[in-house]
């Protein structure tokens, strides 16, 4: 297993949609190695596998100390209601945190590496993870789901950061 760098806003692969995984192979058994133990530390909850430069649909997941994967989720189902529970952030979007308008309830299906159904679903942190990391697979960020004035100070804040380190 590898510890793997996060991909940051600016690096294409983070808006190109991934491609469904056809077989199980050691690439892919590798990748899901990699995405586990990546999102395994304080502050992660979920982590896309092209936020690690690989453009497949698979994701992982670290809410409460359960720690997960799923390859090739699909949304199937979220409420009509809609929750902003404060700000959301993102790894590849370091250090930012803005509020993000997401449903309150979310399923996503899939598989795991024997080819077995995987179902997660949930409400609050689950539904935003969900959500959030699916969106990561269609090769969006969250900021692009943000109010258009929110979005607009969320641009001119990471120009700014990004200035700074640069």
């Amino acid at each position: 297993m590898a510890m793997r760098d996060i991909r940051v806003i600016g690096d294409p692969v983070l808006r190109t949609p991934c491609e469904p995984i056809t077989a199980i192979d050691d690439r892919v058994r590798q990748l899901v190695e990699d995405l586990v133990e990546t999102v395994d530390h304080e502050g992660r909850a979920g982590l896309a596998a092209n936020q690690i430069g690989v453009s497949l649909r698979a994701f992982s997941w670290n809410i409460d100390g359960d720690i997960g994967y799923i390859l090739n989720p699909e949304i199937v189902e979220v409420s009509d209601d809609f929750q902003e529970l404060g700000e959301e952030g993102c790894l590849s979007v370091p250090g930012l945190w803005y509020p993000c308008e997401r449903p309150a309830y979310a399923r996503a299906v899939g598989t795991d590496l024997a080819g077995d159904k995987v179902e997660i679903e949930g409400e609050e942190i689950w539904a935003r993870l969900i959500n959030h990391e699916c969106d990561h697979l269609d090769g969006k960020l969250y900021l692009d789901r943000l109010r258009k004035d929110v979005r607009r100070k969320a641009m001119r804040e990471m120009r700014e950061s990004l200035e700074q380190q640069g």
